[in-house]
């Protein structure tokens, strides 16, 4: 073939690979890169319990109260075939227990990701997965050690799937990894943790991936409430604190504690790193020494939050970086460990009624909403069937054209 009439063939085969490109897009938008993240407003579906709603009235209940992003602390099967073509977005999490072994072991790591993640995409739209929890600054020091090297081989499994641009890789972190954080200028991550700490925080930036905080002024406020004035964990009206250093007020603890973490990262270098709340929330119950749980202050903390959040607004040191947090947690969870208040952070009661009103609607009886189900419903459980018939004639068409 002459190279003058291989031009227009080269051009029209350009064009057409590129509309099949994005006909693929189109078919299969879980498969192209995607904010692990919309809005503002998160969930953490925690599951200790024996007496919650099962996966699939749950993602009825989330749908129901429009909050799209959640995040679980396992890769439970049952609940990632009860999210298929739900729509919402979600977060899978590699238990503590689970991080020493794929530390150690590439092909482990590539196997979970395949049955744990590439296997439910795009119909279960897996936007994260969350490699432990809370594991630096806990007294574990062999899993503190495996964190960068489990993380590591998450992240490469999925780059040999494919799939890191679509699902992000993180890790949570608790208040133990910073040292002093008031004022909030004054937060530098602790020593013993810094050599382990600056490893992940390379990767993240390398990844794209945020620093994932789990902060609770419900936990600061109980550790110091005659130093703390408890309407400021509470987003309540108050004078708040005033930085010096950086002539910043804050009227709230929340914002202050995100603030600390971002003064540590730009002590370690990293001051372009986004922080994520993974874990903010407050008890209805506690026991005799934990006076702060009751019903009223967790209603309030978490109906201000979320007002809080609505606002779609950055705190004093980050203004124009958008806060997100994911709440803890959807339901109360009796089979939680340690103090009362451990099992009374949920939004929601075991029988699917609200624990308090913050504007959510309960959950309501499975056969009161079987009867919805339509046409829609009933599309969306065979969607594939549907997406696979035109994705074939799409590469019939192709392999024709290429005939030419």
């Amino acid at each position: 073939m002459s190279s003058s009439a291989f031009a227009p063939f080269c051009s029209k085969r350009i064009v057409f690979i590129a509309t099949f490109e994005y006909l693929f897009i189109l078919i299969f938008p879980g498969y192209v890169a995607s904010k692990p993240f919309t809005g503002t407003y998160g969930i953490n579906y925690g599951r200790i319990a024996d007496n919650i709603p099962s996966p699939n009235e749950v993602v009825r209940l989330l749908k129901a109260a429009k909050i799209k992003n959640v995040r679980i602390y396992d890769y439970d099967h049952s609940v990632l075939d009860a999210f298929k073509g739900s729509g919402l977005d979600l977060v899978i999490g590699l238990p503590n227990g689970m991080v020493k072994d794929l530390s150690n072991n590439p092909d482990h790591a590539l196997t979970w990701v395949k049955d744990n993640v590439q296997s439910y995409l795009p119909s279960t739209h897996i936007v994260g997965i969350a490699v432990g929890n809370e594991v630096l600054g806990g007294g574990d020091l062999d899993l503190q050690t495996s964190l960068f090297p489990a993380i590591k081989n998450i992240y490469n499994a999925t780059q040999k799937l494919n799939l890191d641009s679509i699902v992000q890789i993180t890790t949570a972190h608790s208040q133990a990894v910073f040292g002093t954080s008031y004022p909030p200028s004054s937060c530098v991550f602790k020593q013993d943790v810094s050599q382990n700490m600056k490893k992940l925080l390379e990767l993240f930036s390398q990844m794209g991936s945020p620093f994932c905080l789990n902060a609770y002024p419900f936990l600061a406020y109980m550790g110091s409430p005659d130093q703390i004035d408890i309407n400021y964990a509470l987003f309540n009206p108050t004078q708040g604190i005033y930085d010096e250093k950086t002539n910043l007020h804050y009227d709230n603890m929340l914002d202050a504690q995100i603030d600390a973490a971002y003064a540590a990262l730009e002590d370690a270098g990293f001051g372009k790193m986004e922080v994520v709340v993974t874990e903010t929330g407050w008890a209805s119950h506690g026991d005799a020494n934990e006076e702060a749980a009751t019903l009223d202050n967790a209603r309030t903390y978490n109906y201000n939050l979320r007002k809080r959040l609505a606002k779609r607004k950055g705190t004093p040191r980050r203004p124009k970086s958008m806060l997100k947090a994911y709440i803890f947690a959807l339901f109360n969870e009796n089979s939680k460990p340690g103090p009362t208040s451990e099992r009374n952070f949920g939004l929601y009661k075991p029988d699917g009624s609200i624990t308090y009103d913050i504007g959510f609607p309960p959950l309501k009886s499975s056969s009161s909403s079987s009867s919805l189900l339509s046409i829609k419903e009933i599309g969306a459980q065979s969607w594939h069937w549907s997406y696979i018939s035109v994705l074939s004639s799409c590469v019939s068409m192709l392999f024709l054209f290429l005939r030419l």
